[in-house]
């Protein structure tokens, strides 16, 4: 057993993960300002990215609506631009993204469970993968729970076919649930721009009469800046789509076309609608305190408003209308918190535990006011219940240490919507309530029970782990519950030809001191391994292992999904743990089950020495190696023709043109490299922000072509080409199992140097023949394809690995 480091593998730190809130003055006085303000707005569209950041601020900003965006989708059937994941990996990192998004326009985050399954033609398609009578219930219950007066649609639910089928879809379940909700909105809208018509020149002559221009770009003096610099700084944080945005000022107008309810000004969206206080029975005495907080705001003692802000909140707990009883609860709460300058903390003295496991929790308690407050009692994860009962007085700092045993039947750390088996199209939630949710709230709960003014409070915080890094100082990390043992198979993928003998590697990690059990593969039948178990102790804490297997394969063609497990005290365990660590973004933790597809059939290779030039991120090169190639990663500021000879063929990775500036220039290397008897393979760019038209040695033009069904019917434009027949014979059975889609952008116009290899096409749609380019340049081969190799290799399609190998192997 090879020993490695499991916090080198595993962790990494994360500056921003949870670190707290601590509002300023400017901040909290925009939070009266929601408080006083009894509208809400719910922008609805279909991923992460779709969202008018620029309405979405408007709203929050100007009005001080309570603003919500429902993304029907957590976007994992998109590619990423900052790292290799892809999928559920992929829905988490834009989960967080549209979490900090929204912690920077004002508004709110929710969610249905349909899972993007990839680019759709159309919505019936979109329905027949998603469970519409699913999803609709969703967005109805997220209208139901939100109460919004104002709905605005991102898409235009009349025009199917003319963009993503996802887009159009959430515009017709939008309007659907309008009809379906019992308390009824007063007004939908559809945001649309000069840009669903077609032109500039088309928009001008359109009909008018339901559409309302808002000059949205307003000044935020308080703020000091622009409602569309907000904007942009929301939407950039959209970072694995590259989304990057420069804030503008200056005039900017939205346009808003009225589907139901009736057209208000363009002066007042909310015409028509009480948004004060009067709109609940009861509110009236509210108002007489708040507003005059808000009109004589002291920004230099903000606690001088406490002891109305306590009657305020009394009055709230009084009202009859439940709705609005809960949601301005949690916001008046969240301002006496902050007026006090009350500073209220949990730390983990560990990172990860275990259930039935000790650790030591460490609060903070701190009153920065002269404000009465008092500590009553803390409960630790709903268990334990700790007396403190300490007058906290200004600017004197509480804190202790308690001794807290983890519940042995404490669910273990993950992503809720996916810890139950998926459903095609559409994530398994069996507890509604969390269906609209982006995360579990406060997952490992610390409340604090508190006198403030005399009135009994309950604050919650989320346990977290922190800790002092040189270069980052006080840093945040979200505290989580592991299982005993993580057991992960190093590829997920591995290739045999018929009884060849393979060396498997397993990752075991324990997560508690002097672990003992027994690895094994469960193989079936015709897998034969030369040990059927592996006893193993793991001494140190978090430390992990690598234990081998000798895996021989069958002699007849077989695909298998095979799983790792340990075996200890009677328990399996046979999850591996995922972390997820972007600066940006809190650290997500994901336990899945190990497993990994053995794929035994007979691929030929020719050339061995493969450079990989790593675009936005993609697992191609890894996955390469399950043919015993040997990829080197090159640095694309190191591209050279001589460092380039040394290798049988140079693979371009995804997005390359799009993120490398090195290739505006050194792409006349992989020119040279090419004419000089080189073999390149460029796989896909999109249109968006390409660096340099020159692609290709010879004139190349691409589009938005794709084909999104992975079972489109392939046909050879020219079927004794090389590529298909050498060192592999390619067949229509090559392209059965493949995932998600045939490929993207694929190239619509190329010179005549060009050879297109294969045709395809989506239900229809025109036929497409630019999936596959090959042209000789000197003595070598260009060949520039969309082929969606980044997403098949990881899968095991077999196909896909022997048409790349044929690529590879290609000569003159």
């Amino acid at each position: 057993m090879k020993k490695i480091s499991f916090l080198a593998i595993l962790f990494t730190t994360t500056l921003f993960a949870q670190a707290p809130k601590k509002p300023s003055t400017n901040e909290i006085y925009e939070k009266i300002q929601k408080l006083n303000f009894l509208g809400k707005v719910l922008y609805v569209a279909a991923h992460p990215d779709d969202e008018n950041t620029k309405l979405i601020t408007y709203f929050s900003n100007h009005y001080h609506a309570n603003t919500a965006y429902l993304s029907l989708t957590r976007g994992d059937g998109g590619q990423n631009l900052i790292g290799p994941e892809l999928r559920e990996k992929l829905g988490a990192i834009r989960t967080q993204e549209l979490l900090a998004a929204r912690r920077i326009d004002g508004g709110t985050q929710y969610f249905t469970r349909a899972n993007d399954f990839g680019y759709s033609i159309e919505p019936n398609e979109t329905f027949s993968i998603w469970n519409k009578k699913e999803v609709l219930a969703d967005v109805v219950q997220a209208i139901e729970n939100f109460q919004p007066d104002i709905i605005i649609n991102r898409f235009d639910y009349r025009t199917p076919g003319t963009t993503h089928g996802h887009h159009t879809a959430s515009a017709m379940l939008s309007l659907e649930a309008y009809d379906l909700v019992k308390v009824k909105p007063k007004r939908l809208f559809f945001n649309t721009s000069w840009w669903f018509y077609g032109s500039e020149e088309k928009f001008n002559k359109a009909d008018k009469s339901k559409l309302l221009s808002i000059n949205a770009n307003v000044y935020y003096p308080i703020l000091g800046k622009s409602n569309h610099e907000i904007a942009a700084l929301s939407r950039s944080q959209h970072k694995c789509q590259g989304f990057g945005s420069i804030g503008t000022r200056g005039d900017d107008l939205e346009y808003l076309e009225l589907i139901k309810g009736n057209l208000p000004s363009k002066d007042n969206l909310f015409e028509g609608i009480d948004t004060s206080w009067n709109r609940i029975k009861g509110g009236n005495e509210i108002a007489k305190i708040l507003l005059p907080i808000q009109e004589y705001f002291n920004f230099k003692n903000p606690a001088s408003h406490l002891p109305q802000l306590v009657k305020a909140y009394q009055l709230i707990q009084n009202l009859e209308d439940e709705h609005w009883k809960k949601n301005k609860t949690e916001e008046i709460k969240s301002i006496i918190e902050a007026c006090a300058g009350l500073y209220l903390e949990a730390i983990s003295s560990v990172e990860l535990a275990t259930p039935n496991s000790n650790i030591e929790i460490s609060i903070e308690a701190i009153n920065r006011s002269d404000a009465t407050i008092k500590l009553n009692t803390v409960l630790f994860l709903n268990q334990n219940n700790q007396n403190v009962n300490i007058q906290l007085n200004n600017n004197e700092k509480y804190t202790k240490n308690f001794e807290f045993k983890i519940p042995e039947n404490w669910p273990l750390s993950n992503l809720f919507w996916l810890n139950e088996p998926q459903q095609n199209g559409l994530y398994t939630v069996s507890n509604s309530a969390l269906r609209n949710l982006p995360e579990l709230n406060n997952p490992f709960p610390v409340v604090f029970e508190l006198e403030i003014e005399n009135q009994k409070f309950s604050i919650t915080k989320n346990l977290s782990f922190k800790k002092n890094e040189p270069n980052d100082g006080e840093t945040y990390n979200p505290f989580v519950v592991v299982p005993k043992f993580a057991v992960e198979l190093t590829s997920n993928v591995y290739v045999f030809s018929a009884n060849q003998t393979k060396e498997v590697q397993v990752k075991v990690t324990a997560f508690e001191e002097n672990a003992s059990g027994v690895v094994s593969l469960q193989l079936p039948n015709g897998w034969i391994s030369d040990v059927k178990k592996i006893p193993t102790t793991v001494v140190g804490k978090n430390e992990s292992f690598l234990v081998s297997f000798n895996v021989t394969s069958p002699d007849f063609d077989s695909e298998v999904n095979i799983k790792a497990i340990v075996e200890s005290n009677d328990k399996v365990f046979d999850k591996s743990l995922i972390q997820i660590d972007y600066k940006h973004i809190p650290k997500q933790t994901i336990l899945e089950t190990s497993s990994a597809k053995f794929v035994n059939l007979d691929i030929k290779t020719t050339g061995k020495n493969i450079g990989y030039i790593m675009g936005a991120g993609d697992e191609v090169g890894k996955n390469l190696e399950n043919l015993d190639y040997k990829v080197t990663y090159i640095n694309p500021k190191e591209i050279t023709l001589e460092n380039l000879k040394k290798f049988d063929a140079v693979i371009v990775g995804i997005r390359a043109f799009n993120v490398l500036d090195e290739l505006k220039f050194k792409n006349k290397i992989l020119f040279e490299y090419t004419n000089q008897g080189g073999n390149v393979i460029v796989q896909y760019n999109t249109t968006n922000n390409l660096l340099t038209n020159n692609l290709a040695p010879y004139p190349i033009t691409l589009s938005r072509e794709r084909v999104t069904n992975e079972d489109a019917e392939v046909k050879f434009i020219h079927p004794n080409h090389p590529v298909l027949n050498t060192p592999n014979k390619i067949t229509s059975k090559d392209f059965e199992g493949w995932v998600q889609e045939r490929g993207l952008y694929f190239p619509n116009k190329w010179d005549n140097d060009f050879i297109p290899i294969l045709a395809m096409h989506d239900n229809g749609e025109d036929e497409t023949k630019g999936s596959l380019l090959i042209a000789k340049y000197g003595k070598g081969n260009y060949i520039y394809t969309g082929i969606s190799f980044f997403r098949e290799l990881p899968e095991g399609v077999s196909g896909a690995y022997k048409l790349l190998a044929n690529l590879i192997a290609l000569k003159q």
